[in-house]
C-alpha cells in the first residue's frame, strides 16, 4: 500500500478524499480523518501564511507515512497539506487513515499528525487583523511531548 501525499495551494474536499480511498473497497473496516483548520486567534488573525520547500516536504512526509504503513496494518493513508495564505476557517491539513480495525487507523492518523505538527518542513507566519505581519510561529511544547511518545 502506497500512501497518497499531496502538498497543494488549493483547498481539498474531505468527503471526496474518503470516497476516493474507499471506492469499491470491502477490506476497510475503519476510517479515521483529521482536518486541521486555521483559527482566528480571538479575532487577531487575518490569515496564516504557510511556506515549504517543494520536493523536500513531499519526501519527508512520504518517509513518515511509509513508517506508519510499516507500524500499523493500514489499507490506505492520505496526507494533504496546504501552503500559501489561509484565512481563518480555512482547511490546512488532512490525514485519512484506513484499516480493517479502528485502533490501527486512529494510531496511524495520530502518529502522522504528531509528525506534521512538530517536524514537517513547513513554516507558518501570522498575518494580523491590524494589517501587520507577525513573526514565524514556534512549535508548542505540548506538541513535542505528544510526538515523543512514538519514539
Amino acid at each position: 500500500m502506497t500512501p497518497v501525499i499531496r502538498i497543494q495551494r488549493e483547498d481539498f474536499d474531505l468527503n471526496a478524499e474518503v470516497e476516493a480511498l474507499t471506492r469499491d473497497r470491502t477490506d476497510i473496516g475503519a476510517i479515521v480523518t483529521f482536518a486541521g483548520l486555521c483559527r482566528d486567534e480571538g479575532g487577531k488573525l487575518a490569515a496564516l501564511e504557510l511556506e515549504h520547500y517543494p520536493g523536500m516536504a513531499e519526501a519527508e512526509i512520504g518517509r513518515v507515512a511509509a513508517e506508519a504503513v510499516e507500524r500499523w496494518p493500514l489499507n490506505g493513508l492520505v496526507a494533504i497539506h496546504r501552503y500559501g495564505l489561509i484565512r481563518p476557517g480555512g482547511q490546512i491539513v488532512l490525514v485519512v487513515a484506513a484499516s480493517r480495525h479502528r485502533r490501527a487507523a486512529f494510531e496511524a492518523a495520530e502518529f502522522l499528525m504528531d509528525y506534521l505538527k512538530t517536524r514537517a518542513p513547513f513554516w507558518k507566519r501570522e498575518h494580523l487583523s491590524d494589517g501587520t505581519i507577525g513573526g514565524w510561529v514556534e512549535a508548542r511544547a505540548d506538541d513535542d511531548t505528544a510526538a515523543a511518545r512514538w519514539n
